[in-house]
């Protein structure tokens, strides 16, 4: 069957957009899709004028922005390592946040509002491929639960509103995402920049070997920075129910082959040691994205390898 899609540049077409998080690493590319869509009413809140965390700077920001759509994007986020230091933060700020963001784009009359929540979010040991209707079916994996509990009550706020007030909202989950752009803090970064950031460091300080955490064990799916703002903005169009839709690549792999993918981009030709007294989080992730192509028509389209080069090149030219 073929479906009419509405025209993307239509859609866009004299509507005002606020993209919370539009100045970060998945919002700015959010952003720079906007305008190539032609969507010339885009505003970008940044933290230091409205902290998000407090209703007074919320109200602010839809009293300036006035927007048709509200994408949210701002949280905070973080590796293993971060979230194990800072849970009590990931929990209170990514929650209170949502909360009442997304309350007062409702009390606004905001037209549509796009949550994205994390793969964070599914339980522990989820059959793979993860499906959305197995979001619910167990606790989330320990070292990042608070964050993905804080993520997931997005969902419930958006069913809750829509059931009551028959509120347009929407809710994705995106696997875990990399690019140019990510953070290459080795205290907060997700493995694939600091795999990178260790790699180029040991090369250069001719070093025979970093250490990873973990076993290498686990296993990952990885999707494009580029890709997942496709993903939300298509989902913005052609989506308007508030059951969660998975996005991601289609690509499982564990973090030992990831790591040997990166020696080998960067020219890092030393030993990998695995530290073992580390965790590995959640055993496996890898999530079904039937949905998503069928109901807005996206599929990721670069491949990790070609992903990671990108990756690589930038944080080359830009560390």
């Amino acid at each position: 069957m073929t479906i009419d899609w509405p025209n993307s540049r239509e859609f866009w077409r004299n509507k005002y957009v606020a993209v919370t998080g539009g100045a970060g690493f998945l919002g700015s590319f959010v952003v720079q899709e906007l305008r190539e869509r032609g969507a010339t009413e885009v505003f970008v809140p940044r933290s230091r004028d409205y902290d998000l965390r407090h209703l007074e700077a919320i109200q602010r920001l839809l009293k300036d922005a006035r927007p048709d759509i509200v994408i949210h994007l701002a949280g905070r986020v973080g590796g293993i390592g971060a979230n194990r230091a800072h849970p009590a933060e990931f929990f209170f700020d990514n929650l209170i946040m949502s909360i009442q963001v997304f309350h007062e784009c409702w009390r606004a009359s905001v037209g549509k509002f796009v949550g994205v929540g994390t793969v964070c979010a599914y339980p522990k040991f989820t059959p793979v491929p993860f499906k959305e209707e197995n979001l619910w079916s167990g606790y989330p994996e320990e070292t990042n639960a608070p964050y993905g509990l804080a993520k997931k009550m997005l969902l419930v706020q958006s069913q809750a509103y829509r059931q009551q007030y028959g509120f347009n909202s929407i809710f994705l989950l995106p696997a875990n995402l990399y690019g140019p752009g990510d953070n290459f803090d080795l205290e907060w970064s997700h493995v694939i920049p600091a795999l990178i950031r260790k790699c180029i460091e040991a090369k250069e300080r001719g070093e025979d070997h970093i250490i990873v955490w973990g076993t290498g064990k686990p296993t990952r799916e990885f999707l494009y920075v580029e890709d997942a703002a496709e993903a939300i903005l298509l989902a913005t169009e052609r989506y308007n129910a508030s059951g969660p839709v998975n996005i991601g690549s289609g690509m499982e792999i564990s973090i030992k082959e990831l790591a040997h993918m990166i020696t080998r981009l960067t020219g890092f030709t030393g030993n990998i040691e695995w530290d073992a007294s580390k965790p590995d989080g959640q055993p496996r992730r890898y999530l079904d994205t039937a949905k998503a192509e069928r109901l807005f028509g996206f599929r990721a389209h670069t491949p990790l390898e070609e992903g990671l080069r990108r990756t690589i090149e930038w944080y080359l030219k830009n560390r």
